[in-house]
């Protein structure tokens, strides 16, 4: 331990029998861990006996390796002066290079804008992972659409020179009803991935919600995030998502340590037991220089038969076999009170059963239409919940996420009940221009400060682009000062009603008693 080893013996283990490998200018020796390694064993064979780093730090965090394998395995420093010309790695391109140059932040007006950029400038696999959706993306666009189709009903002649689109989620405090959804492998879109994105809402005061396929453990993720003043937690909520693992061993340790870290609350998504078909991701291959994985599951990107898409191939882990009397077992690995979300919730029957369930969030959901083509745009289940359960916006908070693409859309949300409105896709989008890409995506200039002004002397300094700043432009013109006063009469929602379910039986089982018991 502590040796300084020369380049031609780390030369000299290269085989799966014999396995080093250099990461940061430390040698490591992955010979046992070799064969369980999640992206398999041939990658590390291409890496094994030199400089691996490039690879490496392309999509991992540069602490994984040193957590991840036991102090053993690290058999010493790199004598640099060793090194051959012929021995570095391959190069690994940046996530985000493209032969397309973004455009400049500042002329970027619309979350229209940012997402043309990202499609524009993504590497292939990258803008295939972020934008795709199931199969024939109906869901995908319906989302969006849906929005149009409800009208606003502006009301007038109310002082609206100072509007406050401040709100809490589960008790906290935060600038906006707009959050981070979860979302994986940030590191694909900016070296910094999720870390990135918890800056950004650290300095906006927005919540953010940490998926358990991010690009970094969840404690570097949170170590991002400034404690408030007085050390008791952090600024600004931060929820860990769960996809449950068939080795339910491991999402015991994952939940421990959320709980340890202090998160807001889990949320626990539901509507993916199994990935969604997601085409154009898997036409895109894998390329032979990436290792894109996921630290918190081990999972890791690779072809197969059926093509190379990033969601399928690195969810294989998820456990298909998850129901209702889970949520208690959550519960036991988390420290007593943690909120529990359920993320996905697609019909008022599922609400219902989800508050009697004991949850503290039902969270209307479709995975932003990547899950279940032809699925209920997210929106018209809002429509569904206030028809035909309206009693669960009395007894839970209701979030939702899907097809969010402007403060309008916020806005029908919340006067259809909801209490925070999440953006999944836009936040990449953000990204693509690191921590001020994010900001300008909600809003340009925010000052953390405002957040601890009681009297609201600090409304000032909440200003601009993109959504915040169409979010209280609606609430001026329709006559709403606050978030407490939106309500569904600011809505016409006459060209959708005849889609939504009048309750939350189905409608042919009154037709076919028969049905009942397939239903």
């Amino acid at each position: 331990m502590g040796s300084v080893i020369p380049a031609h013996e780390v030369a000299a283990h290269r085989t799966a029998d014999d396995l080093w490998t250099v990461v940061d200018g430390e040698v490591y020796d992955l010979t046992e861990f070799a064969l369980e390694h999640p992206g398999g064993l041939d990658i590390l064979l291409r890496y094994a006996g030199r400089d691996a780093t490039a690879a490496y730090t392309a999509v991992h965090s540069a602490s994984l390796i040193k957590n991840a394998l036991p102090t053993s395995k690290r058999i010493g420093a790199l004598d640099r002066y060793t090194i051959p010309s012929s021995w570095s790695s391959p190069e690994i391109p940046a996530p985000t290079q493209s032969s397309t140059q973004r455009p400049p932040l500042d002329s970027l007006i619309s979350t229209y804008d940012f997402a043309a950029a990202g499609r524009a400038t993504f590497a292939p696999k990258t803008r295939a992972f972020v934008t795709s959706a199931a199969t024939d993306l109906h869901t995908y666009h319906r989302n969006s659409a849906a929005f149009a189709d409800i009208g606003l009903r502006p009301r007038v002649l109310t002082d609206v020179s100072s509007v406050s689109i401040r709100t809490t989620m589960l008790g906290r405090a935060v600038a906006s009803p707009i959050f981070a959804s979860p979302t994986s492998l940030g590191k694909t879109v900016h070296p910094e991935g999720e870390k990135e994105l918890a800056r950004a809402c650290s300095a906006l005061g927005i919540a953010q919600a940490v998926s358990t396929s991010a690009s970094y453990p969840l404690d570097e993720i949170m170590s991002c995030v400034p404690t408030t003043p007085s050390g008791q937690e952090k600024s600004i909520p931060v929820f860990f998502q769960l996809y449950v693992d068939k080795n339910r061993s491991r999402s015991e340790a994952l939940l421990r340590r959320a709980g340890e870290l202090g998160i807001s609350g889990l949320i626990l998504t539901v509507d993916a037991p199994v990935p969604g078909k997601r085409e154009a991701d898997e036409r895109v291959r894998v390329s032979d220089d990436s290792s894109v994985a996921s630290p918190m599951t081990g999972a890791s990107a690779a072809n197969d038969s059926k093509g190379g898409a990033l969601g399928r191939v690195m969810g294989k882990y998820i456990d298909a076999s998850v129901s209702w009397g889970d949520i208690r077992w959550l519960r036991r690995h988390l420290p007593p009170g943690t909120p529990v979300i359920l993320k996905g919730i697609q019909t008022a029957a599922d609400a219902r059963m989800a508050v009697e369930a004991g949850v503290d969030v039902v969270m209307v959901s479709n995975h932003g239409g990547r899950s279940l083509d032809t699925a209920p745009a997210t929106v018209l289940v809002l429509l569904e919940l206030q028809r035909c359960c309206p009693e669960v916006f009395d007894r839970v908070e209701v979030w939702v996420d899907g097809g969010v693409m402007r403060g309008t859309d916020v806005f029908k949300a919340l006067c259809l009940g909801a209490r925070a409105v999440g953006i999944g896709r836009g936040m990449l989008y953000g990204l693509n221009y690191g921590e001020e890409g994010v900001k300008r995506y909600v809003e340009s200039e925010f000052y953390l400060e405002a957040l601890l002004c009681c009297d609201g002397s600090c409304a000032d300094m909440l200003r601009f682009p993109v959504l915040n700043d169409e979010l209280e432009t609606t609430m001026k013109m329709c006559g709403v000062t606050s978030l407490s006063q939106v309500h569904p009469g600011l809505l016409n929602t006459l060209a959708v009603d005849h889609l939504i379910p009048t309750s939350d039986d189905h409608p042919y089982a009154k037709w076919r008693p028969s049905m009942r018991s397939k239903i």
